[in-house]
């Protein structure tokens, strides 16, 4: 039987693009791991998507996940099957523009294949533990960037 996984991430960006952060809470039977970092130069979406796959890549086997995020990028991609759709056209949008980010939406992909993944949005800013504990850490990370 699978582990059951929840994973609480958030990214965070001074500037779009600009110094970002990323963070990733784990929590799993009470116990939880904190993972965050962070690029000088990068997009909020991008933070997004790397706390994703940090947090999975963590896992050191296949589990359940239900993975909480306020990025509607994230999720709307995976509930509304766009990134199937982009997949399928080649890592085209409907338009055939280049799907931006795919480098980690690919990675993103190898990991949903190794883990049942389920995701929920959540309101950002909206007094959620996780998700303000993963905002602190990833806009913390962000401004330390900024004073290097």
């Amino acid at each position: 039987m699978m582990k059951k996984i929840n994973l609480y991430t958030d990214g965070a960006c001074k500037g779009n693009p600009g110094a970002g952060g990323w963070a990733a809470i784990l929590e799993y039977e009470g116990r939880e791991k904190e993972l965050f970092g962070g690029d000088k130069s990068t997009t909020n979406n991008r933070m997004e998507l790397i706390a994703a796959i940090e947090g999975l890549k963590a896992l050191k086997e296949p589990c359940s996940v239900t993975l909480y995020s306020d990025s509607q990028y994230l999720v709307n991609a995976i509930n509304k099957g766009w990134l199937e759709s982009w997949q399928a056209k080649g890592w085209k949008k409907a338009d055939k523009s280049k799907v931006l980010n795919d480098d980690l939406w690919k990675e993103l992909v190898a990991l949903l294949d190794t883990h049942t993944v389920e995701f929920i949005w959540v309101r950002g800013h909206d007094g959620h533990a996780y998700n303000e504990r993963c905002d602190a850490l990833a806009s913390g990370y962000a401004e330390k960037l900024l004073e290097l």
